[in-house]
């Protein structure tokens, strides 16, 4: 082509005109994930909907999406077959991508999740825990707490998950479970927990606003009481998530003493034992009915002593409690090892015998990076099968 001849020609053999760019379809607005009050507001001015047939439009789609589980407008029988194409003209009930699913040894689940460019989280299914079977979900990609024990902790935040993304990962897993319609008696999933990637409660209005559309009655009908969130100590949002939520609470313990957790767990700096202990005996609902969960991680030679069972038991004193001993997760460069078992045993026999529930909780998942501590998002590693194609390659 002769660069010199006039841009006009130019545009005439290529057909480009920049200042009237081709159309584009406008983007599908997604449906799935979406709280009632978003669902009636997006529903409504489409289709010129008054009050009354907005909350009847906005509770039969409700029912399809999270009691039914159905990804097709089509499939919503009682609604008219006008309104069910003017749906799928302008809306979609896609979920995540799924970039890969691994399949544990001992039955655990994890999922890695694209929610957009760049954008990818995991979540795992645990089955046995709980009822039936607990689904563990992030609430951020990445995480800004640094707990040097956990993996999550050496990814950098990238930014806070909606609420859509938070139920998103629950949407995903009870696909791939066959978990529908969400009130079928032997469903695997019973429990939600909010210990995967990421501080919940740096993220609670989205959070909330997820655990309002999971617990929903006409929806995927979780109790608040099966629902639990793990905080590592955020202790100005710890009151707000029981009042908000009725969430069950769980704390991110680790140790006994200030000087220890201002290394296991940095933000203990900010936020002292003696400040947390005093926000857990406040929290809004706790009882012997609805104890809070202290979880513990056995660091062999840094927190497993017999003396520092016996301080747990003292520091905890009032607080209806009980305390999960979590044998220490490896990954790719920790700097920790695992207490013997003989140890944990020990450490748990001394907390038993001062009245308190310790459940060494059975490491689940650990071949596939799915244990506690051990997610960390794909988008900043490269995913194992990326690394056996190479392998094969080469």
């Amino acid at each position: 082509m002769d660069l010199h001849r006039p841009i006009a020609y130019i545009r005439t053999m290529t057909t480009l005109d920049l200042n009237n760019p081709p159309a584009t379809e406008p983007a599908l607005i997604n449906l799935a994930g979406m709280t009632r009050g978003e669902l009636s507001a997006v529903l409504a001015p489409h289709f010129g909907l008054d009050a009354k047939k907005t909350k009847m439009r906005t509770s039969q789609i409700w029912r399809w999406m999270y009691q039914a589980g159905v990804r097709e407008f089509a499939e919503m029988s009682d609604i008219s077959k006008e309104m069910r194409e003017g749906l799928a003209e302008r809306f979609t009930l896609a979920r995540p991508e799924m970039v890969e699913r691994q399949v544990s040894t001992d039955g655990t689940r994890k999922y890695l999740l694209r929610m957009g460019p760049g954008i990818e989280v995991e979540c795992v299914f645990i089955p046995g825990v709980g009822r039936a079977g607990a689904l563990c979900v992030s609430s951020q990609v990445g995480c800004t707490l640094n707990c040097t024990f956990c993996h999550t902790g050496t990814q950098n935040l990238v930014r806070n998950l909606t609420a859509a993304e938070i139920i998103a990962q629950v949407l995903a897993a009870k696909d791939d479970l066959d978990e529908w319609p969400s009130d079928r008696e032997d469903r695997n999933l019973s429990n939600i927990v909010f210990m995967g990637m990421g501080e919940p409660l740096y993220n609670l209005d989205h959070v909330a606003a997820a655990i309002d559309v999971i617990s929903d009655g006409e929806g995927i009908s979780l109790s608040r009481r099966r629902i639990t969130v793990s905080t590592s100590g955020v202790v100005p949002q710890m009151e707000k998530l029981g009042n908000d939520t009725s969430a069950m609470l769980a704390i991110s313990l680790h140790a006994t003493n200030d000087a220890l957790r201002d290394e296991l767990v940095p933000i203990n700096r900010k936020y002292p034992i003696a400040e947390l202990l005093e926000a857990c005996r406040n929290y809004p609902g706790a009882s012997n009915a609805r104890r809070v969960t202290f979880e513990y991680v056995m660091l062999k030679g840094v927190n497993d002593t017999d003396e520092e069972a016996r301080e747990l038991v003292r520091l905890l004193k009032g607080i209806p409690a009980k305390i999960n001993l979590i044998p220490f997760n490896p990954w790719p460069g920790s700097p920790y090892e695992c207490s013997s078992w003989g140890r944990i045993e020990a450490f748990a026999d001394i907390v038993n015998r001062a009245g308190y529930a310790s459940p060494i909780r059975t490491p689940r998942g650990r071949d596939i990076f799915a244990a506690c501590g051990q997610l960390k998002s794909e988008s900043v590693k490269k995913r194992a099968s990326d690394i056996r194609r190479e392998a094969a390659i080469s």
